[in-house]
């Protein structure tokens, strides 16, 4: 509270407010973010950019009905008038309670870092760009241009309700990424590699900068001997880690449980009903240590925790928020979230990812005739109603008579998430997290979140190629 210059009777004054027209809940989020980039191209940094975020936003709800108002202060006069704006949610008469804050909630930490960006200078940062850069230009005499950026930022967390919950949070950020451009008999191509967790500057290790290197220079190297492979339906293979983006998109908006009590996801009538093979098993975390999807405690102040969203084939749970919640009669499941104090919480994802299997890559590659094997994408887009998805596809192989031939780019997978989980044939136990730089929106709202799975067979998806 010191850090936000306010003490107890202020929030319970606001608290009051934001009830004043007999609202059913209340809650305040308080955040002071710093933020920080700095970005090189053409062998030195030349941008570089740093701000200071500062507000809280009061939120009420009556019914199924969110009033909100934010404000760029903490000033109490700022937020009682914020107060009384979000409270015109509601139209009963005040029910008089007596606001309490009670314990503060003390959740476990799981980005515990050791120095935090507040500290570090811009000089101490440059030179592990620099490094990047230079790395990347060792590695390949065909690399023309190179692309480095570097983001970090430390949030500051304060959070009370009018059940009498109220906690702080400390959330760091920091994001490392290099876009390689090579150069080839004069064709240029362009791969990307990036890592972000929630860490300090611990993160920046001469180890992370090889492995950013290695992996761009590979990303970019293998479109030289790359074809677009001819369209149509057939078996995918989708390679561990960035295939989870499959899981986020194809299926995991649509398990977010606002959809659901709207009746507009898919699976809405399929609460506790078999859904896919019983080996699979996937897993919405906010627990991770250090992933970029991780929260200690949401942002209506329900602790992080790892949710089964699919157990053993069976849709077991949705990804709720207070409101959902509430309506379903279950405990929320710590996926309130937002991307500011400007916006009020959503049910959205953390780390989302499938759990091992008991098969092997190489058994999936074996069983298949004809097909794909995919293992970088750059985006996608799911019609929740429909279920109906669409990826870009980087690169990948051909799967010819069981075995990876060609290398293939700039292609799409088109499908029907219900479908393409129902036809999900095998699951290998090479389980793998992407720890890039991926970034969830909803609503207008963005939040980062990470994506993972091992490799997994879908028995026909669509293909979009040259026909």
């Amino acid at each position: 509270m010191k850090h936000f210059s306010i003490d107890e009777a202020d929030l319970k004054k606001v608290l009051a407010a934001a009830l004043e027209k007999g609202g059913d809940y209340a809650d305040l989020y308080f955040e002071h973010a710093f933020n920080n980039s700095l970005g090189l191209r053409d062998g030195e940094v030349n941008s570089t950019f740093s701000g200071i975020d500062y507000g809280m936003g009061v939120r009420v709800l009556s019914g199924d009905q969110t009033g909100y108002a934010y404000v760029e202060s903490t000033e109490l006069n700022d937020m009682l008038k914020a107060a009384r704006t979000a409270a015109r949610i509601a139209d009963a008469p005040a029910a008089g309670n007596k606001l309490t804050l009670g314990l503060k909630v003390e959740p476990k930490n799981h980005y515990r870092i050791k120095q935090s960006w507040e500290d570090v200078s811009l000089k101490q940062r440059i030179p592990f760009v620099q490094r990047l850069n230079d790395r990347i230009f060792e590695l390949d005499e065909r690399v023309d241009k190179v692309m480095v950026s570097l983001s970090d930022s430390s949030t500051h967390v304060l959070f009370a309700n009018s059940q009498g919950i109220w906690y702080e949070d400390f959330r760091p950020m920091v994001s490392l990424a290099a876009v390689c451009v090579m150069k080839q008999n004069g064709v240029y191509e362009n791969g990307r590699a990036a890592r972000s967790f929630r860490m300090g500057f611990e993160f920046l290790t001469e180890a992370v900068i090889e492995e950013i290197a290695q992996e761009t220079i590979a990303e970019t190297a293998i479109l030289y001997d790359a074809i677009k492979p001819k369209g149509g339906e057939m078996a995918v293979v989708l390679g561990a880690g960035g295939s989870g983006i499959f899981l986020h998109e194809a299926i995991g908006h649509a398990f977010e449980a606002d959809f659901n009590r709207k009746g507009t996801s898919i699976f809405s009538d399929m609460l506790h009903k078999k859904i896919c093979a019983d080996f699979i098993n996937v897993v919405d975390d906010g627990t991770i240590p250090y992933n970029r999807g991780s929260l200690n405690i949401d942002d209506e102040g329900v602790l992080g925790q790892k949710t089964y969203i699919v157990r053993n084939g069976v849709l077991d749970s949705y990804l709720h928020d207070r409101i959902s919640s509430k309506h379903y009669v279950i405990q929320p499941t710590g996926n309130g979230r937002r991307e500011s104090f400007r916006h009020a919480p959503l049910p959205r994802m953390r780390a989302t990812y499938m759990e091992n299997g008991n098969s092997t890559e190489e058994e999936m590659i074996a069983s298949v005739k004809k097909g794909v094997f995919v293992d970088s994408f750059t985006n996608g887009q799911v019609q929740i109603g429909a279920g109906d998805f669409t990826f870009f596809v980087k690169s990948g192989r051909l799967i010819e008579n069981g075995k990876l031939t060609m290398p293939i780019k700039d292609i799409n997978i088109i499908g029907n998430g219900p479908k393409a989980l129902a036809d999900m044939t095998m699951v290998a136990s090479n389980y793998k997290m992407d720890d890039g730089t991926w970034t969830c929106g909803k609503d207008g709202q963005s939040c980062p979140v990470t994506c993972g799975m091992p490799s997994a067979l879908v028995r026909k998806l669509t293909v979009g190629g040259d026909n």
